[in-house]
């Protein structure tokens, strides 16, 4: 059984703009805000749905290729939905000799998902960054603000567990 969704093609083009006016009224209409627009979109939904981009382009005068643009440069910007808890693995210097690829690993293999992905039921989305800035605490991983350190295999199961579990 297929099921249909419930609002129409109008009624989301109405909410959409209405979302748009929203934002581009807090944040401004002129080019050099197209971060803090595309950020307050972010923050509002965790990634950049296109359709909502779209929709501040229209009401900000900026063309979408330009908000596009500054979306693809910044490794901030996300393009798809993002799950519950985001996992950052420290992959700098530190992190990387104190075993961070041994850590990336088990979490893909807890979660079932490769780097750059979000789980089936989007609890969780897993990413790899250059640095936390807690080298002493190496090897790091930071789940939503919350820093996790000196961590092991067993260690990051352990952790997962409780975000899985509703624990943390």
């Amino acid at each position: 059984m297929k099921l249909m969704n419930t609002a129409s093609a109008p009624e989301k083009t109405a909410k959409m703009t209405t979302e748009a006016k929203e934002i581009v009224g807090k944040v401004g209409k002129e080019p050099e805000y197209a971060i803090p627009l595309l950020q307050e979109i972010q923050r509002r939904h965790s990634y950049l749905p296109q359709d909502l981009v779209e929709a501040v382009s229209a009401e900000a005068g900026i063309p979408v290729s330009n908000l596009y643009g500054v979306a693809t440069f910044y490794s901030q910007f996300r393009f798809k939905p993002q799950g519950k808890y985001l996992i950052r693995v420290c992959h700098g210097t530190a992190c990387h000799v104190a075993g961070a690829d041994i850590i990336s690993a088990v979490i893909a293999q807890e979660l079932g998902i490769e780097e750059g992905g979000t789980t089936p039921d989007n609890l969780f989305s897993f990413e790899k960054v250059a640095c936390l800035g807690c080298c002493a605490l190496a090897p790091v991983v930071m789940i939503g603000d919350r820093i996790h350190a000196k961590l092991t295999s067993s260690k990051v199961k352990s952790v997962i567990k409780e975000y899985k579990n509703g624990e943390a």
